[in-house]
């Protein structure tokens, strides 16, 4: 490596840290001794861990820095004065061939500003990864972002070499983009979206009648939004996630909290957003991919932002004390998961435990229930006499508040 080479690395890697939409693959290339590295256990994230515990790690980098648009919310804005570089395909190839072979990474996360247009940022990403794969024979995970405008031919061809591709919304409003980033909208955004959508399902069909079909995005595609740059609420931005978890290929919604990167652009906030606000929506996601609560019912017209205070599912059952105590041992399944302090494992434990006995508390410990929480929302017999009905929600908020303290 040159110290060109080097310097340019720097500057391209400190520039994609705010891409926040990277995960596991969720897919498995093994290497049949022909090639070069392998998607061990389908996983492949920067700095995250595989299920046996092992830190993974990935070359997080932008192919370049130089940007034509000049959004307000973003680093590498036109009118910013960064240090910029740009690599050419066979650098960013050798840099993954060589960490790689060095045991520095086990996959690449790739994205890019648009430089010229559109077309010509996503022809090379593309390249990289083609590259990668037929040149180099390398088998490790490969993310790769969708350029905003990009033809449907060139996403396309990046969707035969990567595992998982991506196409950030940004800001969750039309409204708000285009008052933050004039030059964008969110057409440009959902239209690779809906390529990517496309072509998966016409590769699974494919897959059905023909016996060797190269994978095409085999892992389905991530995006992520922006929180607190603009004025949109949460329940903007979880209903918008909630309509772009019904493409069957969208895995991941990532929420960022605004950093404040460009802070004499006066159409951009004063303060950045608490941390927390990141963290409720995340857990308000979770609530929505694994609880079956719906977008509408963690916020409302009169509740348009998370509290702040209480995680999302106990805000929900404190707002609806109607719906409790829940009876454990006769309750349906998803009643249960919305009860505070049970989880999805441990409501499925509790479905499976009380066909053969009735379930006391003691039961409900060692199934792993947070009884400390759960016990104002749900009754077996021998607790539930202070419900949440009978308590009060706001007696019921102090004391969880005094026994966890901020939560």
């Amino acid at each position: 490596m040159t110290e060109a080479v080097l310097e340019k690395l720097k500057i391209l890697t400190a520039a994609a840290k705010y891409d926040v939409s990277c995960s596991s693959s969720g897919t498995v290339r093994k290497n049949n001794g022909a090639g070069v590295g392998n998607t061990v256990g389908g996983v492949g994230i920067c700095h995250s861990f595989a299920d046996d515990g092992r830190c993974i790690s990935l070359l997080k980098i932008m192919l370049t820095n130089y940007c034509k648009y000049d959004c307000a919310y973003c680093v590498n804005r036109r009118t910013n004065d960064i240090p910029r570089a740009t690599l050419s395909v066979s650098e960013v190839v050798s840099l993954t061939i060589e960490f790689y072979r060095r045991n520095y990474i086990e996959g690449l996360f790739l994205s890019s500003a648009v430089v010229r247009n559109p077309d010509y940022t996503m022809e090379r990403l593309a390249r990289v990864a083609k590259d990668l794969r037929e040149v180099h024979r390398f088998n490790g995970y490969i993310h790769l972002k969708s350029i905003p405008g990009a033809s449907r031919e060139l996403v396309n061809e990046a969707g035969r070499y990567a595992d998982r591709m991506s196409v950030n919304v940004e800001i969750p409003s039309e409204r708000s983009l285009k008052y933050l980033a004039p030059e964008k909208d969110h057409k440009s955004v959902f239209e690779p979206m809906g390529y990517i959508k496309q072509g998966v399902l016409e590769n699974k069909e494919d897959r059905m009648s023909m016996r060797h079909v190269p994978r095409f995005v085999p892992a389905g595609q991530s995006t992520q939004m922006i929180v607190g740059a603009s004025s949109d609420t949460d329940r903007d931005i979880l209903h918008l996630s909630s309509t772009l978890y019904t493409m069957p290929t969208m895995r991941r919604v990532y929420y960022s909290g605004y950093v404040s990167v460009n802070d004499y652009d006066k159409r951009l906030p004063a303060l950045k957003p608490p941390l927390v606000r990141e963290h409720r929506l995340y857990q308000a996601d979770w609530l929505m991919r694994f609880y079956k609560f719906k977008a509408e019912e963690i916020t409302d017209a009169s509740n348009p932002n998370l509290d702040l205070d209480v995680d999302p599912k106990m805000s929900w059952a404190l707002r609806h004390p109607e719906a409790f105590p829940v009876d454990v041992n006769n309750a349906d399944y998803e009643m249960i998961l919305r009860v505070p302090g049970i989880g999805v494992k441990s409501a499925a434990l509790i479905v499976n435990a009380r066909k053969f006995r009735k379930l006391t508390s003691d039961h409900l410990k060692r199934i792993g229930v947070v009884m400390k929480r759960a016990k104002y929302f749900l009754t077996c017999g021998e607790i539930g006499l202070h419900n949440v009905r009978e308590a009060r929600p706001d007696v019921v908020r102090r004391q969880l508040r005094l026994d966890f303290g901020d939560w």
